[in-house]
């Protein structure tokens, strides 16, 4: 991608970040999460383990960050996210350590099924992010 090309889709990117909606900021965390899990499971099959680390470490970011936006005033379903986040994050870290892609493709897999509930679950008008 030329510099103008990059420029142009960061410019893209930021302005769809800033004119999204909770949910929609919400999807996009998922489809990011999914994407580096996934590239993460391919770059160690590639043998490429330095590169595979920093996306393991960019999912656990995500999931840091959807852990701490959770409005645990929603109900139990928020401490039940939680846990599951929690339990994604220490399934990548034994990935990460083991340079394990089955384990990155469960979670994975994982993630990509959450999105879809959320797809769901934002369509009805549900809340349980909110601070």
């Amino acid at each position: 991608m030329s510099m103008p090309q990059a420029n142009l889709y960061q410019t893209y990117r930021n302005n769809q970040v800033q004119t999204a909606s909770s949910g929609e900021l919400l999807l996009l965390l998922y489809d990011r999460a999914v994407l580096q899990t996934r590239l993460a499971g391919k770059l160690i099959r590639e043998g490429k383990a330095g590169e595979a680390h920093n996306s393991f470490i960019k999912v656990q970011d995500i999931l840091t960050e959807l852990m701490l936006t959770l409005d645990f005033d929603a109900g139990d379903i928020a401490h039940k996210l939680y846990a599951l986040y929690d339990y994604m994050k220490q399934q990548l870290v034994q990935a990460n350590i083991g340079k394990d892609a089955a384990i990155a493709a469960e979670v994975g897999d994982m993630l990509a099924e959450l999105r879809e509930v959320w797809v769901q679950i934002i369509r009805g008008g549900h809340k349980i992010y909110g601070k």
